[in-house]
């Protein structure tokens, strides 16, 4: 589909539509900074919560559902792809550059609101201290439906399965990350999000048990890396390309087989491991061969800083065992190496969706418990 430019000033509709039985697809919006401008590495966050408020607008009971659910997300954003600088503490935007930012939804439930919403595209994404202004936008993963998926994998033109991790990617496993792309980590990321949305479930323990004794890593090439996402924290993820491809004895079990193709054609769509709503495990098919620009040092640096705060403080509590306790220590440890890096508090209050005044005092609390460690 070609691109529909805009102006600063039009308000033209941009010719996006799709058929009623669409279930699943993928948007990228080209935009260009207001002026040359900063983003501060958890930019993510900002956009995250510019889109949820985009669907708060206009269907608030969907909003909620997107915002407070604890299903699988059915939906996923990327960071901004393009030339991102560090420069100090902050990313700089460069004047007149174009970014793509990518955003897929993989839910019938959301289908409706997001066709309306491309019908007339706001101008301008309000992000703190950076406005981008949509200059245009196109399919960037075609309209389609689970069934389809399904059936064109019936028939896959290769034994072969290549996939791209584009941004880090990550699993979550015995409570913490785990940077690696095995194929039972893989596939049970896919499929739990396809039984939640499509309809047409299979069942999870015999899949996976036939995934590990019939899915063969053929080849990869991967680097791993630490990076803030979501809200608080840092995260251990990985980013390159992976081949599968599968044994002599995978097609004694057909419809797994059939089901290894179409998780394969649905990865793009619901990404990859966890975080995906703040950019993190975006997928493409197919072995990437152009290098990737790496993460900013800015974000690197924050990433490492809070893994380090976070250690200090879940060693100084009396009680390390359980999630409580590690959730504190990356809560301080976030608030903390975000002002280290000079963000005011009110920012970081709303980010992590927090009371200022309670930001404020967990600020003081892990400064005197890094001075006293």
């Amino acid at each position: 589909m070609a691109l529909r430019k805009r102006t600063k000033k039009s308000s033209v509709q941009l010719n996006l539509s799709w058929s009623g039985k669409t279930e699943l697809v993928g948007l990228v919006l080209e935009v260009v900074p207001c002026a040359a401008s900063y983003l501060y590495p958890q930019y993510t966050v900002g956009l995250h919560a510019w889109f949820l408020d985009q669907v708060r607008q206009t269907d608030p009971k969907l909003s909620a559902y997107l915002h407070d659910s604890q299903s699988e997300k059915p939906f996923t954003i990327s960071g901004l792809e393009g030339s991102l600088l560090s420069t100090g503490k902050n990313l700089h935007l460069q004047a007149n550059e174009t970014y793509r930012w990518y955003i897929t939804v993989l839910s019938p439930s959301v289908i409706p609101w997001l066709a309306q919403w491309v019908q007339k595209l706001p101008e301008i994404i309000e992000l703190r201290n950076a406005p981008l202004i949509i200059r245009a936008a196109e399919i960037a993963l075609d309209p389609t439906t689970y069934k389809d998926l399904l059936e064109t994998s019936r028939t896959s033109p290769t034994t072969k399965l290549k996939l791209s991790f584009v941004s880090p990617t990550s699993f979550r496993r015995k409570k913490h990350h785990f940077p690696l792309p095995v194929p039972n980590n893989l596939f049970h990321s896919y499929l739990r999000r396809w039984n939640d949305f499509s309809g047409i479930n299979f069942e999870q323990e015999e899949f996976l048990a036939w995934v590990d004794e019939c899915v063969l890593i053929q080849r990869h090439r991967l680097e791993s890396i630490k990076v803030t996402a979501g809200k608080k924290g840092s995260v251990t993820g990985f980013t390159g390309a992976i081949e599968l491809g599968l044994s002599s004895t995978a097609s004694a079990q057909p419809e797994f087989e059939q089901l290894f193709y179409a998780l394969g054609q649905f990865a793009p769509y619901c990404g990859t491991g966890h975080k995906t709503t703040f950019g993190l495990g975006q997928t493409r098919l197919g072995w990437l061969e152009e290098e990737k620009e790496p993460a900013s040092s800015t974000q690197a640096i924050l990433a490492q800083r809070i893994a380090e705060l976070t250690e200090v403080f879940l060693l100084q509590r009396k009680r390390t065992g359980g999630t409580r306790a590690k959730d504190i220590a990356e809560t301080w440890a976030t608030i903390l190496a975000r002002r280290e890096l000079g963000e005011p508090l009110q920012a970081i209050a709303t980010d992590l969706e927090m009371p200022y005044q309670t930001v404020k005092t967990y600020a003081k609390l892990a400064r005197r418990a890094l001075a006293d460690s």
